[in-house]
């Protein structure tokens, strides 16, 4: 071998290590990114969730320093709450104390909102211009089917496409692709060369937060084994981060840009003994003071459940099982109160690891948490028979014909030379049709009732198919008995109704992010007929009479859907034997009764004035298309109680609270409970830590106001005309005007109704777990131990408790 090929040799083989260790470096400095999922298919998540293996005060000063996001509520907030009586004095006092603060609160408020003047956002004019080009290009390479000319080249992945496009870019100083490097880890090689291997991380950490959304979405694409985008159009954190670091060296913008952001690193106050901030402190004593006040209105005798809304051995009317969605709470209250039904709370995708392709639908959809792999390929299948032929028949023609005129009026938008006789000879019915949804949504939300009425649901001719792979019979059986065992059953009524979830709205990017988190940002129907089908599938039953459930002969299991916006429940009774047809009439009686309630309640936080009928309130919001605020979602989330719902059941949650349904006598392995503590509590974690984020930074962790933002690619929103991807909940799911906030930011707390015994062991082999309640991301764990007359314990960190120390209530919430 001659010299030159040994020197070859080991350049090669330099160059083959320098690139791996560009590689690693990637994958390290991506660890702290969040993922944003499609807003087709919002998934709620925590936007610092790389965070998580720090305590919360040190966490929120890390992203402050990363992103530029607040980590605690503006010191108004504070000042409101503690104005408003949301906040004891007695907790308050403990709490300063216990950290050796002697000044009054008027005092510290004061401190709070002179370190919050002096906040200063870090802002860089090349940088800046790098963020807005970089924006221009991954909008037009992740585009998902809106843009009518797609960019050229994205089978070729993104950097390669844009290589060959970039001196086309009269924004860059670049005539030829051949004076670009040939791949993305040939580009990163090159711009890191300058700098010491040591601060690669670091730079790349840097790059990747200064567009924290759109590398959020290229993160989870690159993750998503099944994403059919990300499969035909390929892109990596690797190409997104060449393209953007050859940007960088073309406008001479800095490469190294960690040095920005340690402008307003800790300015959220000064920290205390234990570096924990004041703002920490407030925080605290707030979430204290909501706690005090949910563990009062617990019902201290409750210790073993009585499976039931009688003496424990009457079988109730109905049972009805929703979703542990903090909107559950309200419409679970209305209903109990018209007769002897039970309700129930369950994670919304009932236990089915499932994707969905809905009759209507081009694509399947996951339809489980994130934390769940879909096993099971479920799509609706039209049965055959004359009647169902029929209904499928009208069904198809009348959307065929609402198809073909959308994509007849969208060719004639977007065709050049179609644009001026469109206006001339549709301009008239086009604008009509404008004024009357602007103008009078209500007449549209009767008009559609009636229309929905004579074309018949999909639900009505279709049924749940396996497609692929085929769902066992040992499998059913264990998906029945998981939903039995995690809920405590014992009793089985006539009627029990597994209840999905979704939203009806109108104009909203965000339609998703209303319906069912459980079920990745989809509707949760499918999966409660999926359950049904399977709950009334004979052999299953007869296996789990063998198992212990003793399920009577006469009772049906059937789906329905919760309209969360207009607190609608649809039953899908189809197939409901004529012998219980009295107890469904007389259900279907009650649940309008029980929407009604509903209904009132929830408006009332909505509207200024009364209206006179809630109902119709609702149904306007759903169909208003300028209507930015048709639901509150999941805003007030502040707690998660895990235990029977005689612990709850008299007492007015406020929809703040999510509830799963538990009986520790039914799980002396904990088994159940585990799975709840596994699962739920995991994904509640990530709802209320999103909705905090995005109430105390909306700029940075949210999405600002819907009247600003533009929808993006069928990807996400963006504010203005570009920029970045814009990652979390928009103002108006948060507030209830510009002044007014509706959500209060509180880290959720946690409260399980078992032995204490039982909880530290299943934290004792979750250290995931314990590190979210002893990093405070969970505001704070309490166990009720019914084995010691319901004495409630607090989780102090290490495995250890302690029990409740009552503080006076000072004032009266």
């Amino acid at each position: 071998m001659t010299r030159t090929q040994t020197q070859t040799q080991a350049q090669t083989a330099d160059a083959t290590e320098r690139r791996d260790h560009i590689t690693d470096s990637i994958d390290r400095a991506a660890d702290r990114m969040g993922a944003v999922w499609p807003i087709h298919s919002f998934v709620t998540a925590n936007p610092l969730s790389g965070f998580e293996n720090r305590p919360f005060h040190r966490a929120v000063a890390e992203a402050e320093a990363l992103f530029g996001g607040r980590g605690y509520p503006h010191p108004d907030i504070f000042r409101r709450a503690w104005e408003d009586g949301r906040i004891d004095p007695n907790v308050l006092q403990a709490e300063l104390e216990a950290r050796g603060i002697d000044r009054d609160p008027e005092t510290l408020l004061e401190e709070l909102e002179r370190a919050d003047a002096e906040r200063e956002p870090a802002t860089d004019d090349a940088t800046e211009t790098v963020d807005r080009i970089l924006s221009k290009w991954l909008a037009a390479f992740l585009d998902q089917g809106h843009a009518t000319w797609s960019m050229p080249g994205r089978e070729d992945g993104f950097y390669a496409a844009w290589r060959q496009l970039a001196p086309n870019d009269g924004d860059l100083p670049c005539d030829d692709a051949d004076e670009l490097p040939e791949t993305a880890l040939e580009a990163l090689d090159a711009v890191l060369d300058e700098y010491p291997e040591s601060r690669w991380e670091a730079i790349l950490e840097a790059h990747l937060a200064a567009l924290p959304g759109w590398t959020g979405f290229v993160k989870q694409r690159a993750d998503d084994d099944f994403d059919p985008w990300q499969e035909t159009y390929p892109i990596t954190l690797a190409s997104y981060l060449a393209v953007r670091l050859t940007l960088a060296d073309l406008l001479d913008a800095p490469i190294e840009l960690d040095e920005r952001t340690d402008a307003n690193a800790g300015s959220d106050g000064d920290a205390t003994d234990g570096d924990v901030p004041l703002p920490e402190i407030w925080l605290t004593a707030w979430e204290r003071s909501y706690r005090d006040g949910l563990l009062a209105g617990l019902d201290d005798s409750v210790t073993d459940p009585t499976h039931g809304p009688g003496d424990g051995d009457a079988r109730p009317d109905a049972q009805l099982v929703f979703c542990i969605d903090t909107r559950s709470e309200i419409i679970r209250r209305h209903i109990e109160a018209q007769s002897e039904y039970e309700t129930h709370g369950y994670a919304g995708f009932f236990g089915i690891p499932m994707r969905y392709e809905g009759h209507d639908s081009a694509v399947a959809a996951d339809a489980c948490p994130p934390i769940v792999e879909p096993e099971h390929q479920i799509s609706d299948e039209p049965e055959t028979n004359h009647a169902c032929d029929e209904k499928a028949a009208t069904h198809d023609r009348w959307n065929g014909l609402v198809d073909a005129t959308r994509k007849h009026f969208k060719r004639l938008k977007t065709n050049v030379a179609a644009a001026f006789p469109f206006v001339e000879g549709g301009g008239g019915v086009y604008g009509s049709a404008m004024a009357a949804r602007t103008l009078a949504p209500s007449a549209l939300s009767t008009l559609e009732t009636v229309v929905d009425e004579q074309v018949p649901s999909t639900h009505e001719f279709c049924s749940p198919t396996i497609d692929y792979p085929r769902i066992s019979h040992d499998e059913k059986v264990e998906y029945a008995a998981a939903a039995f065992d995690l809920m405590g059953w014992t009793t089985f009524a006539r009627l029990v109704v597994f209840t999905g979830h979704a939203s009806h709205t109108t104009n909203n990017p965000f339609d998703s992010s209303l319906d069912c988190g459980a079920c990745a940002g989809n509707p949760g129907g499918p999966n409660a007929r999926v359950l049904a089908a399977i709950c009334n599938d004979e052999a299953v039953k007869a296996d789990l009479r063998e198992r212990g459930y003793e399920i009577p002969e006469d009772t049906v299991f059937l789906a329905g859907e919760h309209n969360t916006t207009t607190d609608k429940i649809t039953l899908f009774d189809d197939e409901v034997p004529e012998s219980h047809a009295d107890a469904l009439e007389q259900l279907r009686e009650d649940l309008e009764i029980a929407r009604a309630g509903a209904t009132a309640e929830r408006t009332e936080s909505m509207t200024a004035d009364e209206p006179a009928n809630s109902v119709r309130e609702t149904e306007r919001r759903a169909h208003d298309w300028a209507e930015t605020r048709p639901e509150w979602g999941l805003a007030g989330n502040a707690s998660f109680v895990i235990g029977p719902r005689e612990l709850t059941a008299d007492e007015n949650l406020d929809g703040r609270a999510f509830l799963h349904s538990y009986d520790w006598t039914t799980d002396p392995d904990g088994e159940a409970l585990e799975l709840i503590m596994a699962g739920p509590l995991v994904v509640t974690q990530w709802i209320n830590n999103q909705y905090y984020f995005a109430t105390v930074d909306n700029g940075v962790y949210g999405s600002g106001s819907k009247v600003t933002q533009n929808p993006l690619g069928n990807v996400g929103v963006v504010q203005g005309n570009g920029g970045d991807l814009m990652t979390g909940l928009p103002l108006q799911s948060l507030k209830i005007d510009d002044e007014q906030p509706y959500h209060q930011p509180l880290r959720l707390s946690a409260v399980i109704h078992a032995p204490v015994e039982r909880v530290t062991k299943i934290l004792e082999h979750h250290a995931e777990i314990e590190r979210l309640v002893a990093n405070e991301w969970i505001g704070g764990l309490t166990v009720v131990d019914p084995e010691r007359d319901n004495e409630v314990f607090h989780y102090q960190g290490d495995l250890e408790w302690e029990p409740r120390v009552r503080v006076p209530i000072a004032q009266q919430r």
